[in-house]
């Protein structure tokens, strides 16, 4: 039973159960003391434990990096409210009971502050008190309550266009489930955080209401104890009861000032960067021709006879100090990033040439400018490199294949903000970013313009805008889509890839698929490779299949397609079309979700009969005629369109022998068009055709 007994304690007394109950704790203390008289020396306790409280307060605001890192502030401003006033309501009993007996009645704590901090006259203490008063209410509580409020309806304005920036880095493979549902619950967190403040500030503005009220009683009230009960002089009563009176407004008001400033720095933060006592170093005092103009315009002033000269020229020399130690370090950063590259060129000269100087060309390559190095900096933390690595893993997933690594460096040719992605040594993509700034991307339904340099999203082409991060949320709160520069980079290079997915397949890759597949199914590959196929077709095959769009995760339905056709058939072509029928099934499902009803555009059947004329004639496209081809172009691309307006994905169906000829001639004039055959629609598919090509 004693062994039971001490269990129980340990687990009472165990530091979780400590830190639990610590706030429940604190919180019955404060309302008791609204109620049970305490004496002199546990209000001087408390009143310093209050001082120190609200100092915590302000350190831990200065270095937190963004408003959600101290969620628990609007809490902390609600308890520690109601600590002051608590200890107003207990310093208010001890004065009016004990106030006759001098002016430590009340404590040494409020004795110092209301003798030696306004130097025993009460005229003054009077005026100090109203003064931090209306500092604390009328400046400092009212802004940082504007802003929590603005922050809280920017904040909800904008969790639309947040989740949809979330919902399309998952879909784009930048970020994993864990992270997106990561993200959705720190949106709503934020929200959550600026409503709670926007409610909290109302608790300071009425405690410096309350303070000037108990103010008032105190000092109506002790005039009315010291004179009637106590048989004090006026003057004297006076004296005594508002000294006491002032020190306890001076030891609440002073904390309370304190933790309004606190909630000022809180919900004023933009950027989460760093604390806020580097950036206000960083962003004042990191230009030294501001520093420079700034000493020059003292020490104008500091020469004008009448000024205090002294002063006005020592800040202007330490100002230009400041300046000149900024500017000799700006110099030699940039001369140690000259260095390497000035001894990569001289190591470079000084050598003779070999067989190391002939280097691959990378299959894929991206090459920045200057500033967008920290991008892809491991050093610095660039989130690029992640996000490359995310697609890579993305497309595998998805299109059926591991593809070659990005290759990154820096090219001093292009410009500092500029980034050029290739292929084999050709440039396939290129734009700007800018590190720092945030992309706001029209998606054709914004409700306002926002400042910033206009561009393009370099992906889809969609007009978008540069713009500050200081600008985000309103920009979420209009409607755009905001990315950052990371975010642009790596949704272009995603594009890019998958628009190029022929091309990254190379034997290699071919080879190590095969490979992969083997692990599992070893004979199905060895009766295809080489007894039946060659690898240079199975490889062209699949190349055929990824440039329409068609990805190759099912490859033990290709092997065994092309295994049991290989023998017969030796034309990549031939081949391809066998493989998506095989592949129907998939490749509808792929653009027709579910078992959704297949709204397609189809040929007139006149249109059929001469272009089947046309094939078998030989030479497929150049034998029809070019009036017919433009003819057939642009009613394609208006059907497509009709399609696209009514939401649906442009597909054209059409006979078995002319899909391939259609597909090769209508892909570059209309790209997003789908072409698909009969066989490769499943039997249990239902076809509407909505419009009809040639009638």
């Amino acid at each position: 039973m004693a062994a039971t007994n001490t269990l129980d304690l340990k687990q009472l007394f165990s530091p979780s159960n400590i830190r639990q109950l610590a706030a429940p704790i604190l919180v019955l203390l404060v309302l008791s003391m609204m109620v049970l008289p305490l004496p002199a020396f546990i209000l001087d306790v408390f009143f310093t434990f209050n001082i120190a409280m609200s100092m915590i307060v302000l350190l831990v605001a200065m270095y937190t990096r963004k408003p959600l890192d101290f969620s628990i502030f609007p809490t902390v401003l609600l308890i520690t409210t109601l600590l002051r006033l608590s200890l107003n309501v207990a310093s208010t009993r001890v004065v009016l009971i004990e106030g006759h007996t001098g002016g430590d009645a009340a404590g040494k704590v409020i004795e110092a502050f209301g003798h030696f901090l306004v130097g025993g006259n009460t005229a003054v203490g009077i005026v100090v008190f109203v003064i931090l008063t209306v500092i604390n209410f009328v400046v400092i509580t009212k802004g940082a309550g504007r802003i929590a409020e603005v922050g809280a309806r920017f904040t909800l304005d904008a969790m639309p266009g947040k989740q949809m920036a979330i919902d399309a880095d998952l879909n784009a493979g930048l970020i994993d489930d864990k992270e997106a549902k990561r993200r959705r619950i720190e949106i709503a967190q934020e929200a959550d955080f600026y409503g709670a403040m926007d409610g909290a500030s109302k608790f300071v503005r009425g405690d410096a209401v309350a303070g000037i009220l108990i103010l008032l009683i105190n000092v109506i009230g002790g005039l009315i104890v010291g004179v009637i009960q106590h048989d004090m002089e006026i003057g004297r009563a006076a004296h005594i009861y508002t000294l006491l009176t002032i020190g306890d407004g001076l030891v609440a008001q002073i904390p309370a000032l304190i933790i309004s400033v606190a909630a000022g720095l809180v919900v004023s933060r933009v950027g989460d960067d760093g604390d806020i006592g580097g950036q206000f170093v960083n962003q004042l005092f990191s230009n030294p021709q501001v520093l420079i103009m700034t000493a020059v315009i003292l020490g104008l002033l500091g020469i004008i006879p009448g000024m205090p000269n002294l002063v006005f020229l020592t800040l202007a020399g330490l100002l230009g100090l400041m300046a000149w130690k900024q500017g000799a370090r700006e110099g030699a950063e940039a001369e140690a990033a000259a260095k390497p590259a000035e001894q990569v060129a001289t190591a470079a000269a000084d050598m003779d040439a070999s067989w190391n100087d002939v280097t691959p060309v990378d299959v894929l390559g991206l090459e920045v400018g200057y500033r967008l190095i920290p991008m892809v900096d491991k050093s610095q933390n660039g989130e690029l490199l992640t996000r490359i690595r995310g697609l890579r893993k993305k497309f595998a997933q998805d299109i059926g294949f591991l593809a070659a690594p990005v290759h990154i460096r820096d090219n001093l040719e292009l410009r500092p903000n500029a980034y050029r992605i290739t292929l084999k040594g050709v440039d396939i993509g290129q734009g700007d970013a800018y590190p720092g700034q945030f992309m706001a991307i029209n998606p054709g339904r914004v409700s306002g313009r926002l400042p910033g340099n206009e561009t393009k999203d370099p992906a889809f082409g969609l007009p978008a805008i540069w713009i500050d991060a200081a600008l985000r949320d309103q920009a979420h709160a209009l409607g755009y889509t905001v990315v950052d520069a990371s975010t642009v980079v790596a949704t272009h290079i995603n594009h890019v890839i998958l628009s190029h997915a022929a091309d990254l397949l190379g034997r290699q890759e071919t080879q190590a698929l095969l490979d992969h597949i083997a692990k599992d199914s070893p004979k199905l590959v060895e009766d295809l490779v080489p007894k039946t196929l060659p690898l240079h077709a199975v490889q062209r095959v699949l190349q055929l299949l990824l440039e329409e769009g068609v990805n190759i995760r099912d490859m033990r339905s290709i092997v065994e397609c092309l295994a049991e056709n290989g023998a017969k058939k030796q034309d990549p072509n031939e081949l391809a079309a066998l493989v998506r029928t095989a592949l129907g099934r998939s490749i509808v499902q792929s653009i027709f979700p579910g078992n959704s009803e297949m709204q397609v555009v189809a040929l007139d059947p006149g249109l059929e009969r001469i272009l089947q004329q046309a094939m078998q004639s030989g030479s497929a496209e150049g034998a029809i005629e070019p009036g017919l081809a433009d003819t057939l172009l642009r009613d394609t691309a208006a059907a497509a369109q009709h399609q696209v307006d009514m939401g649906l994905t442009p597909v054209l169906l059409v006979p078995n022998n002319l899909r391939w000829l259609l597909s090769r001639f209508l892909r570059r004039s209309v790209p997003s068009l789908k072409v698909i055959a009969h066989s490769e629609v499943p039997e249990s598919r239902t076809i509407r055709v909505t419009s009809v090509i040639g009638g």
